[in-house]
């Protein structure tokens, strides 16, 4: 049984930082990719960032490029997305996404797996 749970949510001000993680109970971590998706009060679930699962693929939604980084350490079954420069709009719940696949996917039908979610909360 595959398990994700994510951790490092919190309330910041605008402008702050923080660093979600989330730690995959998955014996091949590398052979898939991963992703981050966030929804926020009354939207669908959107996706954040995608890593490929050698970890040297990347890919951001636009409105966080320049803000966020996915990063994935195999050797730890961990996943992390480091988001700078927080705004009021980043505020939702993220989740963590395995899809059955080593490569990036933006949709969220590619990906068979998810975390419960974390709340991030950014405060104007």
């Amino acid at each position: 049984q595959v398990q994700l749970e994510e951790s490092g949510g919190g309330l910041v001000q605008a402008g702050g930082s923080l660093r979600l993680s989330c730690t995959a109970s998955v014996p091949t971590f590398r052979a898939y990719g991963m992703a981050w998706f966030r929804q926020a009060p009354g939207k669908e679930r959107e996706y954040v960032a995608t890593i490929s699962g050698s970890g040297m693929g990347t890919r951001y939604r636009n409105s966080v490029l320049g803000r966020f980084t996915i990063s994935r350490d195999n050797a730890r079954n961990t996943m992390t997305l480091q988001m700078n420069n927080l705004r009021p709009e980043d505020t939702a719940v993220y989740y963590c996404a395995r899809r059955n696949d080593i490569g990036l996917a933006t949709w969220e039908a590619a990906y068979d797996y998810w975390g419960q979610g974390i709340q991030v909360t950014v405060a104007s």
